[in-house]
């Protein structure tokens, strides 16, 4: 979600990456549905672990910072950064997997994950770009 989000809100000024600890999952489906309800198009998104970025042509030296949303990602992170002169930010975002018992439960779940993310995203870069 934050990377769809943040190219939606920043435009192609800022090159982004999403990349987490495991990067063999299918996008969720509710995270592609509370994306659309803001205009953000995540079904064509690929997810990628950290270990993938290799495979795609990147490398952990070509970027700037980090933003961990996760203990775990922020840990392995922190890990592989240790060569690399870059900044990790850790923003403790709520886990929607596996929370609610109804469909309308879990997409509120991924509604209040998203809405950090948000959150985040405008206190550290600023109110979203027009057009971007």
């Amino acid at each position: 979600m934050a990377e769809g989000i943040m190219k939606k809100f920043y435009g192609a000024g800022t090159y982004v990456q999403s990349v987490g600890v495991k990067g063999d999952a299918e996008i969720d489906g509710f995270a592609i549905a509370v994306c659309q309800e803001i205009g953000v198009e995540l079904s064509r998104h690929k997810v990628r672990g950290f270990d993938d970025l290799n495979e795609y042509g990147e490398d952990l030296s070509s970027f700037d910072l980090i933003v961990a949303l996760t203990p775990a990602s922020k840990h392995q992170a922190e890990e592989l950064t240790r060569i690399y002169h870059l900044d990790v930010e850790y923003w403790p975002i709520s886990d929607p997997s596996g929370q609610g018992e109804t469909r309308e439960a879990k997409l509120d779940a991924y509604r209040k994950s998203r809405d950090q993310i948000v959150e985040r995203l405008i206190d550290r870069w600023g109110a979203p770009r027009e057009n971007a």
